[in-house]
């Protein structure tokens, strides 16, 4: 909106609508919340996208804790720290998307029936340490997969959301990248055991 100064010439301000609007328009339908107006996604697709991922993050929690419990052998101790600290990040990641959904008045899916089949992720036990290794790396690389199409679907149809999974996108690419130097260390330590023939 331009606007003339007090010498005549005209004047750019940073405001897309008047102030007097804004407020008008923030006043309708404040049972909304957070959706307002201005909002261009279709709320109920994107509830449903985020309660998928959701059960993504939860599925993932819990086969990170079955395998920082499960973990043992000469190198298990610190694998399963690693365990550890990347189940307490997709919980963070499950509460952050938890709160998202609420936000644009829908509700979370924290149903374990069909959660298995609302998830992008397995649910792989693995039996050794490399095993466990290899199916978080794959869940991660799914997740990676997964939450890169989203973000291009919201595009600019809800910033926030975006954000969001932009935000769960880099910590995924941090824990593919964890687990990719963990399995090579792993398979190189194993290499070292086997005896020649």
């Amino acid at each position: 909106m331009n606007h003339r100064n007090h010498n005549g010439s005209v004047k750019d301000t940073p405001f897309l609508s008047d102030v007097q609007e804004l407020r008008r328009r923030a006043r309708q339908h404040m049972d909304r919340g957070a959706v307002t107006p201005g909002y261009k996604g279709d709320t109920q697709t994107i509830i449903k996208i985020l309660n998928e991922a959701l059960a993504t993050e939860i599925v993932c929690v819990l086969r990170y804790k079955r395998h920082y419990f499960m973990a043992e052998g000469i190198h298990a101790e610190p694998v399963a720290q690693e365990f550890l600290q990347h189940a307490s990040e997709e919980q963070a990641h499950a509460d952050l998307i938890a709160s998202r959904i609420t936000q644009l008045k829908g509700e979370p899916d924290l149903n374990p029936k069909g959660l298995a089949s609302r998830s992008h992720s397995e649910y792989v036990e693995g039996r050794s340490l490399v095993d466990m290794v290899k199916e978080d790396l794959i869940a991660e690389r799914v997740a990676i997969e997964s939450y890169t199409e989203i973000i291009n679907y919201l595009g600019e149809k809800d910033p926030t959301t975006r954000r969001l999974f932009e935000e769960i996108l880099a910590k995924e690419e941090e824990h593919a990248d964890d687990l990719s130097k963990l399995l090579a260390t792993l398979e190189s330590s194993k290499e070292k055991r086997m005896p020649l023939t």
